[in-house]
């Protein structure tokens, strides 16, 4: 089994491609070790020093460090968890979940607006943000404001705030009229 890595727009963030599916449909994003329990794999990598957040998407792994260990000391364990994982044939994720599909309830008044919004989140946010090895998804909508959820290498990287506002607001503000602001939710 040959696993790729990428860079990501984050400095604390690698992007693992094992080279197969990860998860069917959906995304499942773990920020810290408790969170693991239903995911194997996630469980995994946490178990190497350093590890401080795993995302899954639907061909690729993001690992995200802590600030004191170098990537040149954290990358062959991470390599070799999820090698291993793989090799041991269990599930990535337990319990029947394969991770979230990014959308949220809204209200039935909104349903046009948020239906315009998840549309152009899913067909030209979401595949750009995956390519950096994260995800964005969306969260709710009210009076006009927007607001999303970052997750992978999205989720604290030093350019999100500055693709929230200069790239995905100004997308929705153009194809949907009543969206006047977008927020992140942590």
């Amino acid at each position: 089994m040959f696993i790729q890595t990428e860079t990501t727009p984050n400095p604390a963030t690698l992007k693992f491609l094992p080279g197969r599916t990860v998860l069917a449909q959906g995304a499942a994003d773990y920020p810290a070790p408790e969170a693991a329990g239903e995911s194997p794999l996630a469980t995994r990598i946490f178990g190497v020093k350093g590890v401080r957040g795993v995302f899954l998407g639907s061909d690729f792994v993001t690992v995200t460090k802590d600030q004191e260990t170098p990537w040149d000391h954290l990358k062959p364990g991470v390599l070799g968890a999820i090698m291993e994982h793989f090799q041991s044939g269990e599930p990535v994720v337990t319990g029947g979940g394969e991770g979230d599909d990014g959308h949220a309830a809204h209200a039935p008044e909104d349903d046009e607006v948020v239906s315009q919004i998840k549309e152009l989140l899913d067909t030209r946010v979401r595949p750009a943000v995956a390519q950096d090895g994260g995800d964005i998804t969306f969260h709710g909508f009210d009076r006009g404001v927007v607001y999303l959820h970052m997750k992978g290498a999205c989720s604290g990287c030093p350019s999100s705030t500055l693709t929230l506002k200069m790239g995905i607001e100004n997308l929705l503000r153009h194809y949907v009229p009543e969206v006047v602001e977008v927020r992140p939710v942590t």
